[in-house]
């Protein structure tokens, strides 16, 4: 292991690890750059077994150990020790998890390729916060949702705080980025997909009452707004959670769990 201590916030090699909390910084920086931010030693455990290549990793010296097992295929890559205020000041936040990492960024799957052995597909249309998209894959790997197809407005699975909160299992689930609606509807049909949007409209379909065709794309728009007339327009149907208590929605990550589950029995047995 390539251990380099650093003492200066301001060293430029350090330079992948600066400023993590500017949203708009990172988005920037980070695909155009190649990268992403995986923290903690279990994320980036995942994105290693995952085939990823981190290019460097910034850890604390009491998290050396739990991290030296995860580098032992990698020993060209640079490891900086830094203390714990140096972490602080040059991320912008308190590293509680003690390991950063600086990955290279996987190149994006044609979209037909993603498809090839799916049976069940989440469509993420323009959902800006990124803690919704990690919990949102966390939610199709543990309930069996075989990829996840974002817009090109989609909040950046890859980003720091999605990975985070989906404890890595973006680097399990296929994704990649859809083109235009026209297009992902021809592609999605060409493919056999049926296209159910969930969605608060009068002509909804209880998913009690839904029969799923063999191969499902389930479409989720932002909080708020919901999903876009376009967007709508593309769906062969419109479903709903039937709901209680006077309450006519969830939380979109919420929503695409309770989703997920009511889909996956019919799917398998279909």
């Amino acid at each position: 292991m390539q251990r380099i201590d650093v003492r200066d916030a301001t060293d430029p090699r350090l330079e992948d690890y600066r400023d993590l909390t500017d949203v708009t910084l990172r988005r920037r920086i980070e695909p155009a750059g190649g990268l992403y931010i995986a923290e903690s030693a279990k994320v980036i455990a995942r994105a290693l077994a995952a085939g990823h290549r981190p290019r460097s990793v910034l850890v604390q010296e009491k998290w050396i150990d739990d991290l030296a097992p995860l580098l032992v295929q990698h020993p060209e890559v640079p490891v900086y020790v830094v203390e714990a205020d140096l972490a602080e000041h040059l991320t912008g936040y308190a590293v509680h998890r003690g390991a950063l990492a600086a990955m290279h960024r996987p190149k994006t799957p044609p979209l037909r390729d993603v498809l090839r052995e799916a049976r069940l597909v989440v469509i993420l249309e323009d959902i800006v916060d990124h803690t919704n998209v990690g919990a949102i894959f966390r939610a199709c790997a543990g309930l069996g949702a075989d990829a996840v197809l974002v817009s090109p407005r989609c909040a950046d699975p890859l980003y720091r705080r999605s990975v985070r909160v989906s404890m890595g299992t973006v680097f399990q689930v296929p994704w990649t980025r859809l083109p235009d609606w026209d297009q992902t509807r021809s592609i999605l049909h060409e493919e056999g997909f049926q296209i159910a949007a969930l969605a608060l409209r009068e002509d909804a379909v209880s998913l009690d009452d839904f029969e799923p065709a063999s191969r499902v794309a389930l479409l989720l728009g932002a909080e708020g707004d919901g999903l876009t007339p376009k967007a709508l327009g593309v769906a062969d149907t419109v479903v709903t959670i039937p709901m209680a208590g006077g309450v006519d929605s969830l939380n979109v990550a919420a929503a695409s769990a309770v989703a997920l589950w009511a889909l996956r029995h019919p799917l398998s047995a279909g």
